[in-house]
């Protein structure tokens, strides 16, 4: 029988920790974006190397997680909520990866004189930065409602991937010597898009938390 004392107390440490390590994730992809910017090698450089950390903090999650479970033997509504920030934790592992994945982009372009200045891809990431605070807030109420209305957003998120994409690759005639840069900027782009669909998974494991049920918003 789980004690209702204890597996709360355990259960706000879980996701105490797991809202620390969203922090630590959104920081380096907002990060990532800013030395894409400004072509900050030594940030880029940081990013990749932080990556460990939410590597760790996403492992400890898993521990803590594992042990609630055997420990407490949770039923219901109880394991919903372990689950549920297994599975969070996991979309944010990989949020995390991405900004090392954008970080990585800077790096292969280095010091190269840039096509055109890096506008419209941070207005993109701001969609996206917008969709995850939403969806960990959601997380936070246990709100499915507002879960499914960050989820909607991920179709300007999808909108902009397509525009942009286009558009770059409108340059490789005109830039001919500069395939590689226009590669890994759409390559950024797609990195973007991503974090929308890990944040739209985060959101259906929202409502599967509140309901029970199991729905796929990425269509």
């Amino acid at each position: 029988m789980v004690s209702r004392s204890n597996f709360d107390l355990n259960l706000k440490e879980l996701k105490d920790k797991l809202f620390a390590m969203a922090a630590e994730a959104s920081q380096s992809l907002h990060a990532s974006i800013e030395a894409l910017k400004t072509q900050d090698i030594e940030k880029a450089k940081e990013i990749i190397a932080h990556d460990k950390e939410i590597n760790r903090m996403d492992n400890n999650i898993n521990q803590q997680a594992i042990l609630l479970i055997a420990k407490e033997s949770p039923v219901a509504t109880d394991l919903r909520k372990i689950i549920s920030a297994l599975r969070i934790s996991s979309e944010i592992e990989r949020i995390g990866d991405l900004a090392t994945n954008i970080a990585k982009s800077t790096l292969h372009i280095g010091d190269q004189k840039l096509i055109k200045p890096i506008e419209e891809i941070p207005k993109m990431l701001g969609i996206a930065e917008e969709m995850l605070e939403g969806a960990l807030e959601a997380f936070r109420e246990e709100d499915a409602a507002l879960a499914k209305k960050v989820a909607d957003r991920d179709d300007e998120v999808d909108e902009m991937y397509g525009k942009l994409v286009t558009e770059l690759m409108t340059y490789i005639p005109n830039y001919p010597n500069e395939i590689s840069q226009i590669t890994q900027l759409a390559f950024t782009c797609r990195y973007i898009e991503r974090v929308g669909d890990h944040v739209t998974n985060i959101c259906e494991n929202v409502i599967f938390l509140v309901t029970g049920e199991r729905f796929d918003l990425n269509n």
